[in-house]
């Protein structure tokens, strides 16, 4: 089990949280597919709840603000958000909101890079984000799906430092980013791999699950979509699905190794 306590190092993927028109809604559909459990909303914070995986803080939900997407954001640790946020607007991005203070739990701003992908970034205070990773309830891997990876990958090394590194089962455009040792890659930018014509730059989201079959038929009787039903790959059992307000992950059954 990957557990974790104290913050996580600066530009690694440290968490993601879901804005939905219904939190209510979204909570019982995801404690039925990834077996989330879910405090009730704390006012203080807007109704936003945390979803935790055997006790360990593993994603949030909170309701919209304003009327658009049901959407998972990604969120890239830093010890300075303000000083990333900087480094974001130099680099050709714009930050959308924040940076601010989320109470004494961190501060963050969410922006888009050069090619429209909107992302996170997380200043750990009381909460360092996930606690958990890479285990059944955990965030597992990250995608960027942009329209222009070449553009989108310099933008992220600026910003965060990354290295890319070809993975070539996975086609010419798509790379793993990693910091310092490509052999422990963070996730995977590419093209928009078929995604239906006017689709714009955005980052997937995956979360581990002991069964992806069952995450498959539980979505259904949920009232969710699947866009792609399992199909196996050399790193763990997969499948595409969307949740009842539309907003898109993918849940990856790890090998056992």
């Amino acid at each position: 089990m990957t557990l974790r306590t104290e913050p996580w190092p600066a530009g690694v993927p440290c968490w993601a949280d879901l804005i939905v028109p219904d939190v209510a809604a979204a909570t019982a559909f995801y404690s039925a597919v990834i077996g989330w459990e879910f405090d009730p909303p704390d006012e203080e914070f807007g109704g936003y709840v945390i979803g935790t995986a055997r006790g360990n803080a593993a994603v949030g939900v909170g309701p919209q603000q304003h009327p658009g997407p049901a959407v998972w954001t990604l969120y890239f640790a830093s010890p300075d958000a303000d000083a990333t946020a900087k480094a974001v607007t130099e680099a050709g991005g714009q930050v959308i909101f924040g940076p601010g203070d989320v109470g004494p739990l961190g501060r963050m701003f969410v922006a888009a890079d050069p090619t429209g992908a909107a992302f996170g970034v997380w200043q750990a205070g009381t909460h360092i984000g996930a606690g958990i990773t890479n285990e059944p309830g955990g965030l597992c891997w990250e995608d960027l799906r942009s329209g222009d990876p070449d553009a989108a990958r310099a933008f992220y090394s600026q910003v965060f430092g990354f290295s890319t590194h070809p993975l070539e089962m996975a086609g010419p455009d798509y790379t793993m980013f990693a910091l310092g040792d490509p052999n422990a890659p963070l996730g995977g930018m590419g093209g928009m791999m078929g995604a239906p014509e006017g689709t714009p730059s955005h980052w997937l989201v995956y979360f581990a699950v002991p069964d992806t079959d069952a995450a498959v038929s539980a979505t259904q009787a949920a009232g969710g979509t699947v866009l792609s039903p399992g199909f196996d790959t050399p790193y763990g059992r997969m499948a595409a699905l969307t949740d009842p307000a539309g907003a898109v992950f993918w849940v990856v059954q790890l090998p056992a190794a």
